[in-house]
């Protein structure tokens, strides 16, 4: 009987280990930040219905407008460790959502280093989700890109390249190896929206308003937004403490590397990079431009995932099925920085 008892005392303790720890914090919200006002004349007044059956309404649509703000959430953990503020920016066509929960239904990057202590925001760019868009062209020069729903399957190194995705699961072609969730693609596909080529401008210019209302602090960037990190870095070295680049798609400018001698600098790049017919030279234009940062008397360090025995990522690392693993490895570098209390 008391072996029994003790059994089922140690398999309670061994679930209650295996749940996931609570998350206590100590404030959380969201606020707006960037953005102009901007002044249209010379548009038709209409009448529209805005519900069914409804009565119409007289819409002026000229008048002052405010445009190019971008939405940020924050969330600061009760036992603060991080010695700073982490921010966490986003891809092309995607959103803050990159970071909450991964596509097969696992804790996001945002609550691991949130449940480690950092307070997170986590925005949504200019032009995207919660930040809203502006009219076109009259405010964003150009048309929306719309993404097809194979498009990251095959550009993002999930699937083998072009016309490995098909309508039917069984029949997509997936890289060997793939830590990508490839059972919830779906659900990662539902994530995309509407981008547009020709707002870096605004953009930078309001990641620029938010690490001046809320650094110093350490910025994560991934993709697209590794350009905007790498410039607004350069313009408050000050401001920003570390910066870690998920497989950034672009630098900053190259001469002006001197400016971030002083920032230390973590990218990251998955797997299959040698395969792909865009990556190497992706990759290269980052490498490149860390180099002439250290060659400045920087401190940017390059970690390629397979050669640390880390496979199978695609360029979605922090929803690959490691991406824990990929996080501690954010986290043990942010220490060695001595950013972490």
């Amino acid at each position: 009987m008391k072996n029994a008892i003790l059994t089922a005392l140690i398999a309670g303790m061994l679930v209650s280990c295996s749940v996931q720890a609570p998350i206590t914090l100590k404030e959380m919200g969201s606020f707006h930040v960037g953005g102009r006002d901007v002044t249209l004349s010379g548009k038709p007044v209409r009448e529209v219905v805005f519900t069914p059956g409804g009565v119409p309404a007289k819409v002026d649509p000229n008048g002052v407008y405010t445009v190019e703000q971008m939405y940020v959430q924050y969330f600061t953990p009760q036992n603060q460790r991080g010695a700073l503020p982490l921010l966490m920016w986003h891809g092309g066509g995607l959103t803050g959502a990159t970071y909450e929960t991964t596509p097969d239904g696992r804790e996001g990057w945002l609550n691991y280093f949130l449940k480690k202590g950092w307070a997170v925001y986590n925005s949504d760019a200019v032009e995207r989700g919660r930040s809203g868009w502006a009219m076109y062209p009259d405010v964003f020069k150009g048309e929306p890109v719309f993404l097809t729903k194979e498009n990251p399957f095959e550009r993002f190194r999930i699937g083998q390249g072009a016309g490995s995705y098909s309508p039917d699961p069984a029949k997509r072609r997936v890289l060997p190896g793939s830590q990508f969730p490839v059972e919830a693609y779906e659900q990662f596909a539902k994530q995309n929206v509407p981008r547009w080529t020709t707002t870096d401008e605004p953009t930078i210019a309001a990641y620029t308003a938010l690490v001046d209302r809320v650094c110093p602090c350490v910025v994560l960037v991934h993709s697209q937004s590794g350009l905007f990190g790498f410039r607004v870095a350069q313009a408050r070295p000050d401001k920003i403490k570390a910066l870690v680049a998920v497989e950034p798609a672009n630098a900053g400018d190259i001469r002006q590397a001197a400016m971030l001698k002083g920032t230390p600098v973590l990218a990251i790049y998955g797997d299959y990079i040698e395969q792909d017919a865009r990556w190497p030279k992706i990759r290269q234009i980052g490498v490149d431009f860390l180099q002439a940062v250290n060659a400045a008397g920087g401190k940017a360090e390059i970690v390629d995932l397979p050669k640390m025995g880390i496979h199978g990522n695609s360029h979605m690392i922090m929803m690959d099925r490691n991406s824990q693993q990929v996080a501690e490895l954010i986290q043990a570098w942010l220490e060695r920085q001595g950013l972490y209390r």
